[in-house]
């Protein structure tokens, strides 16, 4: 149950998002990868629930369970954006996950973003969305996709971001209760890193894709494997990120709906639709927020 609004609190999206495909077409000095990508925002996702404090203190209230309040992103983008502003403001924070940790759906930097944009609203620090996502960027490569609140082409880490616009498009996601960490996958000496760089134009037009990652997440967590296997029976299946969760493009709802239905337990599917532009934008213009 979401705290109520009477109480001061006031309810904000967190999109789930896709990788439609993943190249690792380097590696930097530094270690980083280089990424080219495409992340696709979908209408399923997280709730973030927020009160405005005047004592300056961050306080969570709920949120994945396990997770110790100061390791949460939500937290730790609340007290960046008061070490980037000079707010003399706090918040009380709870969130309603939908999302599956370690899915590859970006819920942890999709609701770290919600908090930067809603707080850069609510404590009047106007900052704006480059700034807040240069702050995001040092909470996780992928929370400036969800600051700009657009689907994206993404180079660099993944920060490098053209918007793009997309067919409709209905994908039915399933979940394997499989969460991957990213760092083992990335360090994994099998996976492949010289990838040859497409473009836009070569990804609009239908150039082929991958997630190189998918064969060393398919050798390390079966469970995953297993799953891929079992969509790529109804749909071509894809890993998104570095998993576990995968998902399949369907024709329509009722479709990816007939799909969810059948998934095998104790996994779990879920059905959702491609939106280009980020749920939260809409809230935020409708706040008055001028996004």
């Amino acid at each position: 149950m979401l705290p109520s609004e009477a109480d001061g609190w006031s309810h904000w999206p967190a999109p789930a998002k896709l990788n439609l495909f993943l190249h690792v077409v380097g590696r930097r000095a530094d270690g980083y990868h280089e990424l080219q990508t495409v992340f696709r925002l979908l209408d399923y996702g997280d709730t973030v629930s927020i009160r405005v404090r005047r004592d300056g203190r961050v306080e969570r209230h709920a949120g994945l369970a396990g997770l110790p309040p100061e390791q949460d992103l939500v937290v730790r983008a609340a007290h960046a954006l008061q070490r980037a502003s000079g707010a003399a403001l706090g918040v009380d924070l709870a969130v309603a996950k939908r999302i599956p940790a370690g899915g590859g759906l970006g819920g942890g930097s999709s609701d770290a973003a919600t908090v930067l944009c809603v707080l850069d609203h609510l404590w009047g620090t106007r900052l704006g969305a480059a700034r807040l996502a240069r702050i995001g960027l040092a909470l996780g490569a992928d929370v400036p996709v969800f600051v700009h609140g657009h689907s994206a082409w993404a180079e660099g880490v993944g920060e490098v971001l053209t918007p793009v616009e997309l067919p409709p498009q209905a994908y039915v996601v399933v979940d394997p209760a499989e969460p991957v960490a990213t760092g083992p996958v990335f360090q994994d000496p099998e996976l492949t890193r010289n990838t040859p760089r497409t473009t836009i134009r070569g990804f609009l037009d239908g150039t082929p894709t991958r997630n190189d990652l998918e064969p060393v997440v398919r050798r390390r967590h079966p469970a995953v494997d297993a799953a891929l296997t079992w969509l790529g029976r109804h749909a071509p299946a894809r890993l998104t990120g570095s998993g576990g969760c995968v998902f399949a493009a369907v024709a329509d709802r009722a479709a990816g709906e007939a799909i969810a239905a059948a998934c095998p337990s104790p996994w779990r599917a879920f059905v959702a639709q491609a939106c280009d532009r980020s749920p939260l934008l809409d809230r935020l213009h409708a706040a008055g927020a001028g996004r």
